[in-house]
């Protein structure tokens, strides 16, 4: 499977199929890579890589701090990932493509969209993330990592997350570089190294970043309002995935067309369809 080089990070992808490109950033919160959208929950019922490659060219990749993707510590927030996949359609001599978003992978087609509009076909949103609990959830589990690090040390970190193979959501404690830490010696050495005092303000400034509202996160409600791209939004239905923020984002995308379909009867049978018609509506 190859390898690019984005940002001084490595980033692992693949392409599926033929046709115009569709980049589609995995779902899975902080577990997000590739083989989530053949894997996970309703992405292993819908079953999208079995449609969509008959005519796209499906882009998946592992989002940085994911996988075998590299990553860095610093205060990640959504641009990062605009520029993973900015760099990423560089690299394979993209200039304007579809963006497909599940769960977590939605905000950074939102900010990507905002940042490039002129490099978008469509916005795709499948179970985008949000809602009151969603951010809530999310501020806890950064604070039991800062509580763990706070308490044990950096070096326990490395330890703990080496010690098993859960991910971030699973075991909160072991933080979101957790991936990075099992993946490389260089790189967990020289987080142990780091000053827990600025790690802790780096890791603050970071939930700040990336959970800051109690709706669909990745661009201001001002940014989305003026943003003029064809939208499809497939709604979720659960404390990650609020139906809320599924609408909020049809409220402000303006022309978007949102698939009323309850999400436990969202099946291969009635949405790949739909995203196909949708994406073959809009066109290269």
């Amino acid at each position: 499977m190859p390898f690019a080089e984005i940002d001084g990070i490595r980033t692992r992808y693949e392409e599926v199929g033929d046709g115009p490109p569709i980049l589609m950033y995995a779902p899975g919160g902080f577990n997000a890579h590739l083989n989530q959208w053949r894997d996970l929950g309703i992405y292993k019922r819908i079953k999208l890589l079995d449609h969509l490659p008959d005519k796209y060219r499906c882009i998946i990749f592992d989002r940085r701090e994911n996988g075998e993707s590299g990553g860095r510590v610093e205060a990640v927030n959504w641009q990062h990932f605009v520029r993973q996949g900015a760099g990423l359609l560089d690299h394979l001599g993209i200039h304007k493509a579809h963006l497909l978003g599940g769960c977590m992978g939605c905000p950074p087609v939102l900010a990507f969209g905002v940042a490039h509009p002129e490099r978008v076909l469509s916005m795709t949103l499948f179970w985008p993330v949000g809602g009151a609990k969603y951010r809530i959830n999310c501020h806890l589990r950064f604070a039991r990592h800062l509580t763990y690090v706070e308490e044990s040390g950096m070096q326990a970190v490395v330890d703990l997350v080496r010690s098993h193979d859960q991910n971030f959501s699973q075991d909160p404690r072991g933080g979101p570089w957790g991936n990075n830490i099992r993946q490389s010696d260089e790189f967990a050495g020289s987080y142990a190294a780091l000053d827990p005092a600025a790690y802790k303000m780096t890791v603050s400034a970071m939930v700040r970043g990336l959970f800051d509202r109690d709706t669909a996160p990745g661009a201001e409600a001002e940014q989305l309002l003026a943003l003029d791209v064809p939208s499809l939004i497939v709604p979720g239905g659960d404390d990650a995935h609020a139906t809320s923020a599924a609408m909020y984002l049809h409220e402000c995308l303006a022309g978007s067309k949102y698939v009323n379909i309850e999400p436990r009867e969202q099946y291969e049978e009635n949405i790949p369809g739909r995203v196909l018609e949708f994406l073959d509506g809009v066109g290269a």
